[in-house]
């Protein structure tokens, strides 16, 4: 039988090692990884859902631009390309993850800018609309690995 302390030499020592006897620690770090992936997949995936949407409780969009969009009454959607810029990324080495947007206009739509774009937060938005379910996957997840490891 392992003690509590085994886990958390089990959980802690992510760089593959083998820790007090146990042989799986590797498994725990591609755990982490897979968390990681679906942790971002999620948020990249609520991050375009809400484009074109309210439901964040974002400024209206002024009268004059609504009737210049193609889409109508559609904050941060037009074309399409903002939603289709959005992507993450893993990084298995360090353990992190990142979800974000190389289109130049994400910024301006996310913070907002002095010359009158009101702030969008797509992005931080769906982290934080995204956060428990992505806290109780994770947990979830690494607790069964853990377990399964310590068995």
């Amino acid at each position: 039988m392992h003690t509590p302390a085994d886990a958390l030499a089990l959980f802690m020592n992510l760089s593959g090692q083998r820790p007090l006897g146990l042989t799986e620690a590797p498994t725990i770090r591609q755990g982490c990884v897979e968390a990681l992936e679906k942790a971002a997949k999620t948020i990249e995936d609520e991050a375009k859902r809400v484009i074109g949407t309210y439901e964040y409780g974002w400024e209206p969009l002024k009268p004059a631009t609504i009737a210049r969009k193609v889409h109508g009454d559609t904050p941060l959607y037009e074309t399409g390309v903002l939603q289709d810029s959005i992507e993450h990324h893993v990084d298995p080495d360090n353990l992190t993850a990142q979800v974000g947007s190389n289109d130049p206009t994400a910024e301006w739509q996310e913070l907002g800018t002095s010359r009158g774009i009101p702030p969008r937060s797509f992005l931080m938005g769906a982290a934080m609309v995204k956060e428990k379910e992505i806290t109780e996957q994770t947990g979830v997840h690494i607790h069964g690995l853990i377990l399964k490891q310590m068995t």
